[in-house]
């Protein structure tokens, strides 16, 4: 159930990227990388299986990511992709200042939020400055990887310049996130597990992002013309 859940959250999260590239151009992807670096550090608190192994969830929010970043690369030059990771790193810090903010009011007799919310965002503060670390170096090497290869390839080898930037820098960003937020809650085999699992999941996804990168360059190439 939950590998079709995730073929089917590949597909919309890829498509609505798209979308948002469609309705507002680059700003739609600087849009969506705000959301995204959320979201995903939402996501990552839950646990699930995958094919039999345990891995957590903000895959592919964390590789929509890449694909945004790659687009921007690809279409608009390697200096609206940084800016794209900066804005997503500012989102991160702003996500990360705001959840420990709301922590600190004190709920009144009728709140039913308050327990929910400390189990959830009381992680938020490990778990975002280890994404913001990892995020912040693996998506501005994706960038620095995928604007050489742009420059040493041809148009035509587009989906060998995506591939090798996004699995390489997917990798480097789970298992550098996955200890840094994780030690000492989980055991280092489970950490190992969770990281090598969570990569090979993401070099899936890396591999099914390929097409909606084609389709964001024929996009862009149509509205140019």
């Amino acid at each position: 159930m939950n590998e079709l859940l995730l073929l089917l959250e590949v597909v919309i999260v890829f498509s609505m990227l798209l979308i948002s590239k469609k309705i507002f151009g680059k700003t739609g992807l600087y849009l969506w990388i705000g959301l995204a670096s959320v979201i995903a550090n939402i996501q990552v608190v839950k646990s699930i299986n995958l094919f039999g192994i345990s891995a957590t969830l903000g895959n592919v929010m964390f590789a929509s990511n890449f694909l945004s970043t790659d687009i921007l690369s690809e279409c608009y030059g390697k200096q609206e992709a940084k800016k794209g990771v900066y804005i997503g790193i500012f989102s991160i810090i702003i996500y990360l200042i705001s959840t420990q903010i709301m922590l600190t009011f004190r709920p009144n007799e009728i709140d039913i939020a308050e327990n929910a919310m400390r189990t959830l965002f009381n992680l938020a503060p490990r778990v975002c400055i280890s994404s913001l670390i990892m995020y912040s170096f693996a998506n501005i090497a994706d960038v620095f990887l995928y604007n050489k290869l742009k420059q040493k390839m041809s148009n035509k080898n587009m989906w060998i310049r995506n591939n090798v930037s996004t699995i390489i820098c997917n990798c480097l960003e789970n298992f550098g996130f996955t200890f840094l937020a994780f030690a000492g809650v989980y055991t280092v085999k489970d950490m190992l597990i969770i990281a090598c699992s969570t990569s090979i999941i993401e070099i899936l996804i890396a591999i099914c992002d390929t097409p909606f990168l084609y389709l964001a360059k024929k996009q862009n190439n149509n509205t140019v013309l």
